[in-house]
C-alpha cells in the first residue's frame, strides 16, 4: 500500500496544480501578477531529497514529459529542465543537511531555476516578450511567495511521510 500511494500522491499534485490555476481568482490581485505554482516540482523534490536521487529523477522524467504533453506547447521544457533540477539538488543536498529548514530553502531554489529556465528557454525561442525586469517582478516573486508558503504548509507531513516511505524501500 506504501508504495502505490507515493506515485498517487505525485499525480494528485500534478492534478492539483492545475486545479489551483483554474479556481485561483484572477482579480485578487487586480490581474497584475502571474502565480504560477510548483507542487509537482516541489513533491518531486522533497522525494530526492528524504528517499532518493534514483526515485527523484525518474518521477522528474515521467512527470516533466507528463507536464510537456499536457501543459505547455512545446514538447521538452520540463521533461529536461526537471530531472536537471533535480540531479542538481541532489548534489547540493549532499553538501547540506536534510533538515526541513535547508530543505525547504533548497526547494525553493529549484522552483527559481525552474521559473528562470523556462522563461529563458520561451525568451530564446520567442514565446514571450516580458522583459526580465517585469518577469521577475510580476511573475518570478509572486510565484516563489506563492509556492513558500505551499512548501510552509506541507514540509513537516511530507518529510515524515517519505521518511517513513524511504524505511519502507530499505526494509523490502
Amino acid at each position: 500500500m506504501k508504495k502505490i500511494l507515493l506515485p498517487l500522491l505525485i499525480t494528485f499534485c500534478f492534478l492539483l496544480e492545475s486545479l489551483f490555476v483554474e479556481l485561483w481568482p484572477v482579480n485578487l490581485f487586480h490581474g497584475k501578477w502571474i502565480i504560477v505554482p510548483h507542487f509537482l516540482l516541489i513533491l518531486i523534490l522533497f522525494v530526492t531529497i528524504y528517499v532518493g536521487r534514483k526515485q527523484g529523477i525518474m518521477y522528474g522524467f515521467l512527470f516533466g514529459l507528463f507536464f510537456d504533453v499536457v501543459y505547455t506547447e512545446i514538447i521538452g521544457i520540463y521533461l529536461f529542465m526537471i530531472p536537471l533540477i533535480v540531479y542538481i539538488i541532489a548534489w547540493v543536498m549532499k553538501i547540506l543537511q536534510s533538515n526541513i529548514f535547508i530543505s525547504s530553502i533548497v526547494t525553493l531554489f529549484g522552483v527559481t531555476l525552474l521559473e528562470l529556465g523556462v522563461y529563458e528557454m520561451n525568451f530564446l525561442i520567442q514565446l514571450t516578450e516580458m522583459s526580465f525586469s517585469d518577469y521577475v517582478n510580476l511573475r518570478l516573486w509572486p510565484t516563489l511567495i506563492m509556492n513558500l508558503i505551499f512548501i510552509i504548509i506541507i514540509a513537516f507531513p511530507l518529510k515524515k511521510y517519505l521518511e517513513n516511505y524511504a524505511e519502507a524501500l530499505r526494509n523490502d
